[in-house]
């Protein structure tokens, strides 16, 4: 497959504000606040890396900054990317404490004790920490005005193949490249409708992005006549949604979450993923679409 190449790295901090310890006294939480030399100097915050789909930006960092309100000691810094690249760079070895997929490939990939996909062996995931925590759903968006007058997933599909038989390059999709889930999803659909993706691609049917958020802007920008995204994408861009994918189309989009074993905060790592399943931080990913599926 023809591929665009750049890679969309955001790395974000949220840093919460430190309690000054009361003065005076000696007691347990007066010394917990102060260095060893009785200074006075506020200890540092416990760093949390978390590893994101890239479709879990403007979310997750809404809930990190509820989040900061209530532990003030751990920053958070996020590492938003695709799921494939971000299941390559824990396994060479970044500094990461939590991951949160856009699909179960890559988590179980890196999980040692998943129950199907871990075929290299890999054992990063602390699986006791694994839990479903988001579900999505795959859309159609189209740029505004929708020139092209795309009507749904079926009126996509009947153009792209009179313009396969007829060699005109008329309507132009954007997709996710195929190592990551929403391009994985896509493949599914168009498989789903018996299309030859190659020969898409090679009639310059298909133009494709590293990650969502790269598909995202093809369509914000009307460099394509319509985009595969994620509904929470089309949300946060204000994208015109013009049909959503069945289960029976791609299966759903679950997102699964979970420490990892070479946190050097793990922790610090189950209690923000304790966070993430509640109230507060449910409520952010409800604003953009997500469906919260953890207790």
């Amino acid at each position: 497959m023809q591929g665009i190449t750049r890679r969309t790295f955001l790395a974000t901090t949220a840093l919460a504000g430190m309690t000054l310890a009361a003065c005076g006294g000696g007691s347990a939480d007066s010394a917990a606040s102060t260095d060893a030399g009785g200074t006075g100097a506020t200890a540092e915050p416990t760093t949390l890396y978390v590893f994101a789909a890239a479709s879990l930006t403007e979310s997750l960092q809404a809930a990190g900054d509820k989040y900061a309100e209530q532990a003030a000691d751990v920053a958070l810094q996020y590492n938003f990317d695709s799921s494939g690249t971000l299941k390559t760079q824990i396994e060479q070895g970044a500094a990461a404490d939590v991951f949160i997929s856009a699909g179960q490939k890559q988590m179980n990939q890196l999980d040692a004790e998943a129950a199907s996909g871990n075929d290299e062996g890999l054992d990063f995931v602390d699986h006791s920490t694994r839990f479903d925590i988001l579900e999505n759903k795959v859309t159609l968006c189209v740029p505004e005005g929708n020139p092209k007058g795309i009507t749904s997933f079926d009126d996509l599909v009947e153009r792209l193949k009179a313009a396969a038989s007829t060699g005109t390059a008329d309507v132009l999709l954007a997709m996710g490249n195929s190592d990551v889930p929403v391009g994985q999803y896509t493949q599914k659909i168009l498989a789903y409708y018996g299309l030859d993706e190659e020969a898409l691609a090679n009639a310059g049917l298909i133009t494709y992005g590293t990650n969502v958020k790269e598909v995202t802007t093809q369509v914000s920008e009307a460099a394509v006549d319509c985009g595969v995204i994620y509904a929470t994408d089309a949300h946060s861009a204000g994208l015109t949604v013009v049909d959503e994918a069945t289960e029976e189309m791609c299966g759903r989009v679950v997102y699964p979450a979970a420490a990892l074993k070479a946190s050097k905060s793990l922790d610090a790592a189950k209690a923000y993923l304790e966070f993430l399943k509640g109230p507060e931080a449910s409520a952010c990913f409800e604003e953009v679409g997500f469906t919260p599926l953890a207790d």
